[in-house]
Parts: C-alpha cells; sequence; structure tokens
C-alpha cells in the first residue's frame, strides 16, 4: 500500500473506525486501485502503534462492504467493490476547499474538524433542547457525539 494511514489515539472516533473511513476515502479517491495489496494485520498495527485486533475489526468491516477481499495466499487486496466514485464536481470543489483552508493557515485538523461541523449541522440544528452546557464542540468533553446508527 503506498497509501498513508494516520490513527491518532486522542480523537473520539475509534482506531478501527479511522483506518476504515481512510481506506475508503482512498479508493474513492482512486488512491487505491482494484489489485493493490494492503498491508498484513501485524505490519500495519506495529506501524500505527494499535493491537492487530484494531485493525483486523478495520478490514473484516471493509470486507463485510466489499471494499477488500482477503485470501490465504494473496493477503488483504482491494476489489473493485461498491466504493462510489465521487462526482467530478464535488471531488474539485473540495481540493479547493483545502486548498483555500490550508493558504488560510488551518491545519489538516482544523480542516477535518470544519467538515465534520458541517456534516453534523444538520443534526445539531434539529437536536432536541435536553442537552447542557456551550455546545462547543472544540472542547475536549463535548457532551455532542454523533450516532452511528
Amino acid at each position: 500500500m503506498s497509501v498513508s494511514v494516520e490513527v491518532d489515539l486522542a480523537s473520539g472516533v475509534p482506531p478501527y473506525e479511522q483506518i476504515r473511513l481512510q481506506v475508503l476515502a482512498h479508493v474513492a479517491a482512486g488512491r487505491l486501485r482494484t489489485g493493490d495489496r494492503m498491508p498484513t494485520i501485524r505490519d500495519l498495527a506495529t506501524d500505527l502503534g494499535v493491537a492487530p485486533g484494531t485493525v483486523q475489526r478495520a478490514y473484516r468491516e471493509l470486507e463485510q462492504a466489499g471494499v477488500v477481499t482477503t485470501r490465504r495466499r494473496t493477503g488483504t487486496v482491494v476489489t473493485d467493490g461498491p466504493v462510489p466514485a465521487p462526482d467530478r464536481e464535488v471531488r474539485d470543489s473540495a481540493v479547493r476547499f483545502v486548498a483555500t483552508a490550508r493558504a488560510a493557515g488551518l491545519s489538516d485538523a482544523a480542516v477535518l474538524d470544519l467538515v465534520r461541523g458541517a456534516l453534523l449541522g444538520p443534526t445539531a440544528q434539529s437536536a432536541t433542547p435536553t442537552s447542557t452546557g456551550s455546545g462547543s464542540s472544540s472542547t475536549p468533553n463535548a457532551s455532542r457525539t454523533p450516532s452511528r446508527t
């Protein structure tokens, strides 16, 4: 695998989910193509500083989604599974957004926070008024977390 996968252990997103999402993003962006071999579970776990079971869970979920397949002799490889290629206009908009944000001096983490906030926007606005606190998601102990249903 010639692309980078990183895990932020301080993130509220479980490490297996971070791995899964990054692999999906690389496949959707065309950086990982059909037939590309993924690192072994043990190698990736060592590189990321996580338990092998964490990588195994990410690979298992990717396999269930049809993104990768695992075989005894060939290891885990990217399939031509159901990862829809993003619309060219949407991809171009994302590239422009990242370029603009970086030109403004934002870190990649800040850019991701903005995107996550935008994705959570409609959900946050329709939330019931039973939550307490300021609603700021920039604090480490923020009370709002996205649901995964």
